[in-house]
């Protein structure tokens, strides 16, 4: 398939390089569940994630696009955005775990973006392969503290993916992250080697009384305790202390009843959990997984039997705290 005379220079030598591949193919699923669970809270994507979420989520989804990363091979590892244009997406494979890179789609904004390690954005008819050619999308590659390309941030939908500011909105939360992601491999250097602790996992699902499950025990936490967790898991950005008050009692200025349950649930990860932290300043937990996280996983890679099968019960149904309520609908939906 050879590239008409009207593309671009960059375009056109990316579907030179594009020639073997099949413009009537779909992206192959390269990430199974373990391994998208492990890349988003493991190693430097783990650091992109809530800044991007922070900084872009809410405009990506106004603007009715999706928002993407993918690691240094080209796949998939997070998709969010406006609702509609996450189901449209589909159809064209751009789900967790997809390979989007050059050498296997063609020309795509985050498959490029890698392949030429610079910013990149790809209009509608720019696109290599056939199903993706009502999209436009901007990329931008990621880079760890040494300058390796570690990831790539892209955004996809209509015209609006590729209007004048949405490069420069993507390379200025790229830069906001690459600081973090160059902070997080200085912190273990100025501490020695860790000492690694077993994986924590929240369960909600179907109980009251959430349990907190490390390696071979189980910890029955009370059930103030298990709802402060629950919507700290589901707001990984962290919240403001107002913000958590409401959520937890409905009543934002509930701050001093707030800060003593929080001393004593300190207390109770400190002896039980060791690798959970509970930071303040905004209120936000790190090392700690839920089986939410399970379930909404499988949706966002569209194995929605898997989804049913995790689905255990609502989350925590005895509680009436706003936060959780909120959680309970979102994973009921």
């Amino acid at each position: 398939m050879g590239a008409p005379r009207t593309l671009r220079p960059l375009v056109a030598e990316s579907w030179q390089r594009s020639a073997r591949v099949d413009p009537d193919g779909l992206p192959a699923l390269a990430l199974d569940h373990d391994q998208l669970d492990d890349a988003r809270r493991h190693g430097p994507l783990a650091v992109l994630l809530p800044v991007v979420r922070r900084l872009l989520l809410d405009e990506t989804r106004s603007a009715d696009c999706v928002v993407a990363v993918g690691d240094a091979h080209g796949r998939l590892v997070w998709v969010d955005g406006a609702r509609s244009a996450r189901r449209a997406a589909e159809d064209m494979g751009f789900v967790p775990g997809a390979d989007w890179a050059e050498d296997r789609v063609g020309t795509s904004a985050p498959g490029t973006a890698l392949r030429i390690d610079r910013p990149v954005q790809i209009r509608s008819e720019e696109h290599y392969a056939n199903a993706v050619k009502p999209w436009s999308c901007s990329a931008v590659p990621v880079h760890d503290g040494a300058g390796t390309v570690v990831g790539v941030l892209d955004v996809t939908g209509d015209d609006r993916a590729v209007e004048r500011h949405t490069l420069p909105l993507l390379t200025a939360t790229v830069a906001a992250a690459q600081a973090e992601i160059a902070l997080a491999e200085l912190r273990p250097a100025r501490r020695g080697a860790a000492v690694r602790t077993p994986d924590a996992e929240l369960h909600l699902l179907g109980t009251d009384i959430a349990t907190l499950h490390l390696g071979d025990r189980a910890v029955r936490l009370s059930a103030r305790h298990s709802e402060i967790l629950a919507v700290l898991a589901a707001n990984p950005s962290g919240l403001a202390a107002e913000d958590l008050a409401h959520a937890v009692y409905g009543d934002a200025g509930a701050l001093v009843t707030l800060r003593a349950e929080i001393v004593r649930l300190r207390r109770v990860l400190t002896a039980a959990a060791p690798g959970v932290t509970l930071a303040s300043r905004p209120y936000r937990l790190s090392g700690l997984r839920t089986d939410v996280d399970g379930v909404l996983s499988a949706l966002d890679r569209g194995a929605r039997l898997q989804a049913v099968d995790r689905y255990a019960g609502p989350v925590l149904p005895g509680s009436a705290a706003p936060g959780v309520d909120a959680l309970r609908d979102e994973v009921r939906g």
